[in-house]
This record gives structure tokens, sequence and C-alpha cells, in this order.
């Protein structure tokens, strides 16, 4: 098979169903597949439980200051109190000498505060780790360049591609959600920390514009501020070629903190450096965004993303056809499948609702314990890289009957062999939150590939089955014979050949997030 790449879409939540036996997914790997992201909302419930508990325990305790508030206030309000009241003398002095010590160290709160504290450590070996957030943060930014997005649409919870002055959207989403100054702020740093500042600029300009405009009111879960999107921002175009950007910046982050000597140092910095160069006064900063050396068809295949590409169609093209297809086999006679061919070379053809909906939510379900980081083979090792975000399970048929029909219905439909060694194990594979696998080939390239000590022959076809359908986006892109092919959800394809092609399966904007099962057969 030609180099296979998925890349990825848009967010999502996986329905797949109760939890199984798996334990808790592995610290920095929960984004890198929707079901350990929809696994994440356990914790998060019951830290909202904890939470809940928390609030309740101060709303108490306020109510129980506000009364004491209240009591005290009417003495003072009355001001026919006499002092000469031994009653009222005495409980005056009593409150100033015991009353108001007792309610400014009252240990209510701090033992409200410790039972919450407590709770979120017995929680959090359960929570995304850091490298979660960079991911994340990664994905957004690899779905913002793949189908254009504009920052500023995002941040307001709208998935728009904005082309010149065209503007169209990609994604409705059911509900909308706006991202928060300090969201902005987090992906701008993490890119911001790579090095990136294609990406951090835009995401650090929209935090700057949110703090500004909430300048004054603090929310207890921000990490960040206006003056640290500021200084990011301002160090970012620095870094970029736009010195007189950084000035304005950092001179306004001086009218919040004048006393902080290392911005000061960064205006006349700049100055200086605009006092030698005034041509920087007007100069516009041109980033480029950054790229990986092995990528060198990434236009192609994100171009192939947006589109159908040079799709052929039957209607050009008499020799793509639609029949129903029984290849002869008796297995296949009553029921016969619907077939689809879409291209000829390299041969590339759809099978409509090969897998009904029971049957998907049965592989989705048997896989679902059992999914483990994807990783690519480099020589004899296996590795995680950047460039395939999903998690992947290998389901052997003897775990369920249904999967020995399935064989039963792959190889009568395609003629192969499907039992190994002729063919390994059904795969089932989840993207994560911009989840991808750049382009690659499905056959083994190197001689150090394991598949060649197998004697078993290299891989001649990929059979693949969406298990779930997507709401905008996604396809299997085949970059040199210039088409893409959309998720469609129970639809199979097979594809022949090896090295033909170049493709990239790609998820899409999804609220039941697509899963992507392959058979791979050798000869």
């Amino acid at each position: 098979m030609g180099p296979v790449a998925r890349l990825a879409a848009l967010l999502a939540l996986l329905a797949l169903g109760p939890r199984g036996p798996a334990g808790p997914a592995a610290q920095g790997d929960t984004f890198s597949a929707l079901t350990s992201v929809a696994r994440a909302l356990a914790p998060e419930r019951r830290l909202l439980a904890l939470l809940r508990r928390y609030l309740r325990g101060e709303e108490a305790r306020l109510r129980d200051l506000t009364r004491f508030y209240d009591k005290v206030l009417s003495l003072h309000e009355d001001s026919a109190t006499p002092v000469a009241n031994p009653l009222l003398a005495f409980t005056l002095i009593k409150r100033l000498q015991s009353d108001w010590r007792n309610v400014v160290h009252s240990l209510e709160a701090s033992e409200n505060s410790q039972a919450l504290k407590d709770g979120y450590q017995k929680v959090e070996q359960d929570l995304p780790a850091f490298e979660d957030l960079e991911g994340a943060a990664r994905a957004l930014m690899r779905l913002q360049d793949v189908y254009m997005l504009n920052v500023k649409g995002l941040a307001r919870g709208l998935f728009q591609r904005v082309t010149g002055s065209a503007v169209t959207d990609l994604y409705s989403p059911r509900r909308l959600f706006s991202l928060t100054a300090d969201d902005c702020f987090q992906v701008g740093k993490v890119a911001y920390d790579m090095g990136d500042y294609y990406h951090a600029i835009p995401w650090l300009e929209e935090a700057v514009s949110l703090f500004r405009g909430s300048y004054g009111k603090w929310n207890t879960e921000d990490e960040a501020s206006l003056e640290d999107a500021l200084d990011h921002l301002a160090f970012a175009s620095f870094q970029a070629g736009n010195v007189s950007y950084a000035l304005s910046l950092s001179r306004e982050f001086l009218l919040y903190s004048p006393d902080n000597k290392r911005m000061a140092r960064n205006v006349l910095k700049y100055e200086r450096l605009l006092a030698d160069s005034p041509k920087q006064m007007v100069a516009e900063a041109v980033i480029q965004r950054p790229n990986v050396p092995h990528l060198q068809t990434r236009d192609t295949y994100e171009g192939l993303c947006q589109t159908l590409g040079s799709q052929p169609t039957h209607y050009q093209i008499p020799s793509l056809y639609c029949s129903y297809e029984t290849n002869s086999n008796p297995y296949l006679l009553l029921q016969p499948f619907r077939k689809e061919v879409i291209h000829l070379e390299p041969y590339v053809v759809l099978y409509h609702d090969f897998v009904n909906d029971m049957e998907a939510q049965k592989i989705k379900g048997l896989a679902e314990p059992w999914l483990q980081r994807s990783v690519v083979a480099s020589g004899e090792k296996q590795l995680q890289v950047d460039y395939r975000i999903s998690k992947s399970a290998w389901l052997k048929d003897s775990v369920d009957p249904m999967l020995v029909t399935l064989d039963h219905r792959i190889a009568a439909l395609t003629g192969l062999d499907v039992q190994p060694p002729y063919a390994e194990y059904l795969q089932v594979v989840n993207y994560g939150i911009g989840g991808h696998y750049e382009p690659h080939f499905d056959h083994a390239t190197s001689p150090s590939s394991p598949l060649y000590r197998m004697k078993s022959g290299n891989r001649v076809a990929t059979f693949m089955i969406y298990l779930s359908a997507v709401e905008a986006g996604g396809a299997t892109a085949f970059i040199y014979a210039n088409f893409s092919m959309p998720v469609v959800k129970t639809v199979s394809s097979l594809r022949l050949g090896i090295g033909c092609d170049l493709s990239l399966h790609s998820q899409g904007l999804d609220q039941s997030r697509p899963s992507i099962s392959d058979f791979c057969m050798n000869k």
C-alpha cells in the first residue's frame, strides 16, 4: 500500500459505551485517543462532587457569619443603645475579647478547604498530565492549520475557514463553547515554549484582547494574567522580527507593572534597535509556518483534507461503477454487498454497510479496554511519535465469535486468506484530539522490518472499516492520485498494491468520533 497518513480533525467526544476493565490512561497519554478524553470526564465529576460539598460547607459558614454581622450591626444602628446596660456592656466586652477572635481564627474555613484539598489529592493520579495539555494545544494548532481555521473564531467557539474576505463555516457544534483568555494564553504558551511564533502570536494576541476586556476581574481558576500575555506576546513579536510591535506591547506592560526592571530594559533595547534601524518601525514581519523535514507533501494532503481533490466521477469515467458484489462466493449470494469502484490506479473500492451498528459497537467495546498509544516502526524498534496521534488495539478472532464471522465476510468478499500468518489481526484505531497519521506506507519499506523476519511476505492490501460517523471533515486522502474519500460510518474500503500511492486518513469534526480498523493482508 502506498504511504498512508491519517490526519485528523476536530474535537469531539466518543461514545464508546460503558468503560471496560482497562485502568486509567497513562500519564501524558490522555490526549492521544478520544476514548481516553471521554474517560477523563469521570474524575472531573468526582471533583465537582468535592467542590459541591465544599461550597455547601462554605455557604453554611457564610450564613453564620452573616448572622453574626447582622446581630452586631443592629446594635450599632440603634443610636439609643445604652452602654450603661450591664448586659450590653458585658456582651460588648465579650465580643471584642472573645467573639471576634473566634470569628477571625475559625477553623471551619480551613477545615472545608483541607477537605477539598484531600479529595483532590485522591483524584489527582487519574488526571491528565501537563504533556496532555501540550498535546491538546498542539492538536488545536494542527486543526487550525489543516482546515485553515481562524483563531478569533475558535476562541468564540466557531469553526470557520477564512480565505481573504470569504468566511466558511466548517462545523456547527450543538453547543457553542468559547475559550477564556487563560485558555488562549495556554495554547499560545505551548507554541511559544517550542519557539513556534507562527502559532504563538495569534493565540497570545487573542489572550491579550480577552484579558484587556476583563481587566480588574480575576477568575480563581486562571493561571495567567494580562501582564503574562503581554510579556509573552512582546518577546514572541521581537523574535519574529516585529520590534515596533514588541516595543508597544512592552510599554503597555509597564503601565500595569511599572517596577518591572526586566521589561524596562527590554523597552530600552527595542528603542535602541529602532533608532539604529528606523525602517523596522514600519516593517511587516512575515512569519513562516514551521514544517518538519520528513513531511514534503504537507500542502497537498492538507488541501485534500479540505476538499475531495480531483476525485473522478462515474459520469466522467465509465469504468468507475456501482454494483452488487458476490465475488462468486456462495456466502454472499443471498446478501451481496453494495460495491462502489472509486479509483482504478490505485485500486480503491468502497463497500457500503459492511458492518451493522451492533457489530460496530461490539468491535469498539471489545477494543476499548486494550487501547494503547499507537507506535511506528523504526528499524527493529517501536516508537511513539508526534506524527501519529492515536491509540490502537489488536483483536484476535478468538476474542468473540462475531470477529470470526467478520473474518469470513472479508475473506468471501476479497478472495484473500485473512488468517495468520497471511493476514494480521484486526487493528482498531481511535484517534485523539486532532489525531492524525502523517503520510506513510502501509507496507514495510525497510529490510530490517520485523515483517521480513516473519517470512509471511509484505503487505499487499489494506481493508478498512469506519466504525463511527463524523459531523464534519475527516477523509482518507490519496496524495499521489490527488483525491480523498470522506469518512462514512460502516463503509469499508479495499486498497490493493504495494507502493502504489500515498494516502492520508483524516478524522473529522466529530461528536461520535470515528474509529478506524485495518486489516493489512500479506501474500
